[in-house]
This record gives structure tokens, C-alpha cells and sequence, in this order.
């Protein structure tokens, strides 16, 4: 082996890599993004969920009661409501993730050592549901120390009722199939997009397609349609094997299903889109592709709740079509709530596509540089 010649091959691809500008974003870029993901965004210790208040005992007590809830941090009031009824159709449209209901006759529940207080819990996400079972031990004495443990012998009737919603047995495949729509529409999408100028170049068709009447949008659009039907297909398949092998429900509209799945697809193909304009090469695009796909996976709410993360990481994640998509699936398929419902979500999307869409076609131009 003549070591001349070896260093002469390595002082090539280190050169060939500093040209190559996005893989050597990515070399630095990668460790940086997971090291703050994981050390500042990524928080297990789920507090601030969003919660509604019905007192309608509106005592001394009762106020008291609610305080000691809110002394934990697990729950942040954010509305309050005049019946329970409310709250439960609150929590089916997502706007909250906790109901605290207090009954009319508190002080005497409370006197018999009945359940004094309601907690409502949206068991769609399992997370929210382990950390608001922990207010379960907080005693209603005005105080926001946890209960000493009963002694075995007399065991005393437990002053907070926590009541999960749409996922009582806290299956967790109830909550990870309609999310893994989301995750494997939004890897697959975006990566066959992204790839798919960049093939055009490097197979020499793009002189064919120069040459043709085509305008840029017509082109861009035409590049974009043949992959939802793709994408309608990979739905169908996840929801078909998600109620075969796991038996998750689909309480809502399945049209609201295939819906909510469109809206994500063609915001994936528009960032595609988007990637594949800036790509030079298929590498860099896939490149590029898993550099959206990491935070998309990890602050979208999939993997981690979405309530630890702290304010600046939520906006952020506001800005991915994912954690979008996932209020919207898992508000359909185990809430049983409706688009027109969940609205805001739905215009994030559609604003989404139109931007991306838009600057795609801007920056696409029908020459071979």
C-alpha cells in the first residue's frame, strides 16, 4: 500500500466534502439538533396541561380544592365552564387535555369521605394520562401536600375520581397507530418528492421536459398528484392493520380520516417539493429529508408529550405539518370530534401547502442550472 497515493484519495474527499455545503451542514448540524432536542426540548416530566373548571359548589372549600390542583403544576386553568357537559365536549375538540369537575354538594361529599372532585382525562394521549392520574393523591384540605398512605385495615374512599376518556385501559397502541400515519406519511412523502426533480436532472430527462409546453406549475403539480393516491393507499393500509391487530377504534367520520390524511400528504409533497428544488443530488435530498423528519418525529407530540416541552419548542413545533395532523387523527379516530371542530388545525395545513407550494414554483426554473 503506498501511503502517497492513499492521502492523496483522502485530501480528495475532504475537499469533495467542503464543496458539498448541505453534508457538511449536516455533519454539524445533526449532533447539534439532537443535542438540544433531547437535553432542552424533550421533557418527560409532563406539567401545564391545559385544563377547564366547572365549580358549580363555588364554595370556600371548593375554591380551595381546585387551588391545591393547580399548586401541583400538572394542570394550567385555561377556561371555566358551568357543567361538566361542557368540559367533556371541550376535551373531545382537543382545547383541553384535563376537566376538573366539582359537584354541587362538595362539603358534604367531602364530610362522608366520597369522591369530592372529578378529574376528566384525555386518555387519547397516554402521557397526559399518567401525569394527571397523579392528582389522584392530592388531599382536599386546602393544602397541596400529597396524602399520607392509609393504613391497610381502613382504607378511606379516595377524595379525587380520575376518569380517563377514549382510552380507559390505556392501550398503547390505541394512541401510536393513528400517530404512525402521520410519521409514515410524512418520511415517505416528503423523501419521494424530495428526490424527484433531482432524479429528473441526474437521468438526463430534464432537457425532455425543458423542451415540452409545460409551465411550472403545471409541472410541479403534475409531480405532485400521482403520490396522493400513493399516500391514500398507505393510510388505508395502516388503518386496515391497526384495527386487525390492535382494534383501534375509529369513533369518527373515516371520511374525515382520508380528509385530515390529504391535508397532510399534500403538505408533505409540498415541502418535498420544496427540498427538491434546493437538492443538487438524490443524497443531498434525503439528506435534507432526515434533517426535517428528526424534529418532526420528536416534537410533533408522537414520541413525547407535547405539554413538557417548553414555550419556544412549541412554537416551533406549531410550524410542522405533523403535530398538526396528529390533533387532527387522534381527535378523529379516538375522540370521535369533526374537522369543522378542530379548524384552526386544518388551516394550518392548508396555509402550510400554500406556502410551501408557492415557493416551490418560485424556485424551480425550467433550465438545466
Amino acid at each position: 500500500m503506498n501511503l502517497r497515493r492513499l492521502w492523496a484519495v483522502v485530501l480528495k474527499e475532504l475537499r469533495q466534502m467542503r464543496r458539498d455545503r448541505i453534508t457538511l451542514a449536516m455533519i454539524v448540524g445533526i449532533p447539534v439538533m439532537q443535542l438540544v432536542l433531547f437535553g432542552y426540548a424533550i421533557n418527560l416530566n409532563v406539567r401545564g396541561l391545559a385544563a377547564g373548571i366547572a365549580d358549580q359548589a363555588n364554595t370556600a372549600g371548593s375554591r380551595a380544592a381546585v387551588m391545591d390542583l393547580l399548586a401541583t403544576g400538572v394542570v394550567a386553568p385555561v377556561v371555566e365552564t358551568r357543567t361538566p357537559d361542557e368540559l367533556v365536549a371541550l376535551l373531545r375538540r382537543g382545547e383541553i387535555s384535563v376537566g376538573i369537575a366539582v359537584p354541587p354538594d362538595f362539603e358534604q361529599r367531602k364530610a362522608q369521605g366520597r369522591e369530592a372532585v372529578q378529574v376528566m382525562v384525555d386518555g387519547s394521549d397516554t402521557s397526559v394520562q399518567g401525569a394527571a392520574a397523579q392528582l389522584a393523591q392530592m388531599p382536599l384540605d386546602g393544602s397541596a401536600r400529597l396524602r399520607e398512605a392509609p393504613l391497610a385495615s381502613t382504607p378511606p374512599a379516595a377524595p379525587i375520581d380520575v376518569v380517563a376518556f377514549y382510552n380507559p385501559e390505556r392501550r398503547s397502541a390505541v394512541n401510536i397507530v393513528p400517530g404512525l400515519i402521520g410519521v409514515i406519511l410524512t418520511m415517505t412523502m416528503v423523501l419521494f418528492t424530495g428526490v424527484s426533480i433531482v432524479r429528473e436532472r441526474e437521468r438526463g430527462n430534464m432537457e425532455l421536459l425543458i423542451a415540452t409546453p409545460l409551465s411550472r406549475t403545471e409541472l410541479m403539480v403534475g409531480k405532485v398528484l400521482p403520490f396522493i393516491a400513493i399516500g391514500l393507499v398507505q393510510t388505508t393500509v395502516i388503518l386496515a392493520l391497526g384495527l386487525w391487530l390492535f382494534t383501534v377504534p375509529v369513533r369518527g367520520s373515516v371520511l374525515d380520516v382520508y380528509l385530515a390524511a390529504g391535508l397532510l400528504i399534500l403538505a408533505n409533497l409540498t415541502l418535498g417539493l420544496m427540498i427538491s428544488t434546493k437538492a443538487q443530488s438524490q443524497f443531498q435530498a434525503m439528506q435534507m429529508t432526515f434533517f426535517v423528519f428528526l424534529p418532526s418525529i420528536l416534537l410533533s407530540g408522537f414520541m413525547f408529550p407535547f405539554a413538557g416541552m417548553p414555550q419556544v419548542v412549541r412554537w416551533l413545533a406549531e410550524v410542522l405539518p405533523l403535530t398538526h395532523f396528529l390533533r387532527l387523527i387522534r381527535g378523529i379516530m379516538l375522540r370521535g370530534a369533526g374537522l369543522a371542530e378542530m379548524w384552526i388545525d386544518v388551516a394550518a395545513l392548508l396555509a402550510f401547502t400554500a406556502v410551501m407550494m408557492g415557493a416551490a414554483i418560485l424556485r424551480f426554473h425550467k433550465r438545466l442550472d
